[in-house]
């Protein structure tokens, strides 16, 4: 396993480890995939999904051969995550998303509810090879709660710096419950993100934020299941919300593996979804520019894609690159409406999970998807990780032109009167 600037090019020295180039491009790991047999590996994959007990159970760790090889399975802290479901879109859902062949993948079922556990698992446990027992993150919430359990489940400890406001307060208590210390602070995730780098190291502090190449490594797991869930065929398009970048990243290189292993024939184009009121990526690629121009005061209701400068932007540029695939952002009405119909079909998530569709939507309606193509939307966080979004959507009335409002009903508990409530129910 080597690790190379995404930037310059330039190679760590053996046997080192930092989360940035000198150049202050982001790292990224590199494997020896010479003496890879696809077809042995798909038997293999095939044959590791009846496990249910040894780190192989793991839809993470079932690819450990393309992921991280070199960590010893001693180290390793597993949860069986992954392994999530992917979900045929019913009816209404295809008729929102504008798509005959619709599918989810629900990365909100991992065991902290959401796909941050995927990527969690392999850093975390690269750390303890390492021989560190304290683990750090900035977030606006679903990396803490995963940062933290994992932590705790290995019996290590986890410090987590939070911003101030614009975060959801149930996964800050999640993170609480698993016990991690956690730091508030008057500022945005890029400011923590910028103190981590800075003092982590004279902390003893490993990293776990999205600058960290392992993290990338074990998101990369997403793809590879929905690939072989598919028998190693991908639809026309991978669409997925960005904040951070790191899950766009993460699914780019897993496809370019795939591809160059000859586990695929082809790669389906990619489709980063951003919220208005932070789409810093989105603008950069819609203007033609080469760099990005951080927004220092971002704000969405899908808190976790409240990010004004994505340390992973370089890297989604070429994904997108790659695969052909474009940017879009979106409205919080959209998101939250999006949302309300992902939560009707029984499948469920969390505001920033739902641009995905909002996107798929506007990619449909604006002609840049064809009706008849196929498509699979992340669904990154769970449906519980913003409950102050469910209450404002549904009983407060703060989203007057909600589409798909669902009000609380007050009985006398009359046979009639409850007759009159379920009349016309569906």
């Amino acid at each position: 396993m080597k690790f190379v600037c995404s930037a310059c090019g330039e190679q760590l020295p053996e046997g080192t480890f930092v989360y940035q180039c000198a150049c202050g491009g982001l790292l990224e790991v590199v494997h020896d995939f010479a003496k890879v047999d696809a077809e042995q590996l798909k038997r293999v994959f095939a044959a590791r999904l009846a496990e249910r007990m040894s780190i192989y159970a793991s839809g993470v760790w079932r690819y450990k051969e393309l992921i991280a090889p070199e960590i010893a399975e001693s180290a390793i802290c597993t949860k069986y995550e992954g392994n999530t479901g992917l979900y045929a879109a019913s009816e209404p859902l295809q008729r929102f998303g504008g798509l005959r062949g619709l599918w989810f993948k629900a990365q909100s079922e991992n065991p902290s509810g959401s796909f941050k556990d995927n990527g969690m698992t392999v850093a975390v446990s690269h750390g303890r090879s390492l021989g560190y027992n304290k683990f750090a993150c900035t977030s606006t919430g679903n990396t803490s709660a995963s940062l933290a359990m994992y932590a705790a489940f290995a019996g290590d400890t986890s410090c987590v710096f939070v911003p101030d406001k614009d975060i959801s307060l149930n996964k800050v208590l999640q993170t609480l419950s698993y016990g991690s210390k956690v730091i508030r602070f008057a500022g945005t995730y890029d400011d923590g993100i910028l103190f981590l780098e800075k003092h982590a190291e004279a902390l003893g502090l490993y990293v776990c934020n999205s600058i960290n190449p392992l993290r990338i490594e074990g998101q990369k797991s997403i793809v590879y299941e929905i690939a072989q869930s598919f028998n190693w065929q991908l639809p026309d398009w991978i669409v997925l919300p960005g904040g951070a970048l790191s899950n766009a990243t993460a699914l780019g290189k897993g496809l370019r593996d795939l591809k160059t292993l000859g586990f695929i024939e082809r790669l389906p184009r990619v489709a980063v979804v951003q919220a208005e009121g932070a789409s810093p990526f989105h603008r950069m690629m819609a203007e033609g520019a080469e760099t990005l121009t951080p927004e220092r005061a971002p704000y969405t209701r899908a808190s976790a894609l409240n990010i004004g400068n994505p340390p992973s932007w370089r890297k989604a540029r070429r994904v997108l690159e790659e695969t052909g695939g474009v940017t879009l952002s979106v409205s919080d009405a959209e998101i939250l409406d999006a949302k309300a119909v992902i939560d009707r079909s029984g499948i469920g998530c969390e505001p920033a999970s739902a641009a995905a569709l909002a996107g798929l939507r506007k990619l449909v309606r604006d002609g840049d998807a064809d009706r008849d193509e196929t498509a699979v939307c992340i669904l990154t966080g769970h449906l519980l990780k913003d409950t102050d979004a469910l209450r404002e959507y549904h009983l407060d009335g703060k989203w007057p032109d909600a589409a798909h409002r669902n009000a609380l009903q007050t009985s006398s508990l009359t046979r009639e009167d409850v007759g009159a409530h379920l009349r016309g129910f569906a």
